[in-house]
């Protein structure tokens, strides 16, 4: 389950508000109470439908904000993706080599490697040693470090 969202919390609580003192509003009218006093509810509850109104807006804007957040980090994922995958077929990996490649790149061990792709640890460290050697690389590090390198700021632009 998700944690609701503050501004829709508040917007629930300023509605419960306004129906409460509008509901009042509309007892007290009937039994003949103050003009004052009838003024003050009447003030509260529009003020209080105002609040939930001003909530609501600003969470549908959240909303909104993130959705296209999300939308545009998958699309800056995908380019990533396009972009390895054009650089190991620039290095001439095989599929093989590729997919090994890429799960060396998301931190698994040789042992994971081959579990996931049925096959023994020592092909899996094979193919990573064929990757290291098309790409120009002394192991897993350099190889991350070549892509990372790229989606980094230089470094006196994070100052």
């Amino acid at each position: 389950m998700t944690e609701p969202d503050e501004n829709v919390v508040a917007a629930v609580i300023f509605t419960g508000v306004a129906l409460l003192v509008g509901t009042d509003l509309l007892a007290d009218a009937g039994s003949g109470a103050a003009d004052l006093h009838l003024g003050a509810e009447a003030l509260a509850t529009v003020l209080a439908l105002l609040g939930a109104g001003r909530f609501y807006r600003r969470a549908r804007r959240a909303r909104a904000e993130a959705v296209a957040w999300r939308a545009q980090a998958e699309e800056l994922l995908a380019g990533v993706g396009r972009s390895v995958e054009v650089r190991f077929q620039a290095w001439g990996l095989s599929e093989a080599e590729s997919e090994v490649a890429l799960l060396l790149l998301k931190g698994l061990s040789f042992k994971e490697i081959a579990a996931v792709r049925e096959t023994s640890e020592r092909t899996s460290r094979e193919q990573a040693r064929a990757v290291y050697k098309k790409a120009g690389v002394a192991g897993r590090a350099e190889l991350s470090a070549w892509f990372i390198e790229d989606l980094l700021p230089p470094a006196d632009a994070r100052d």
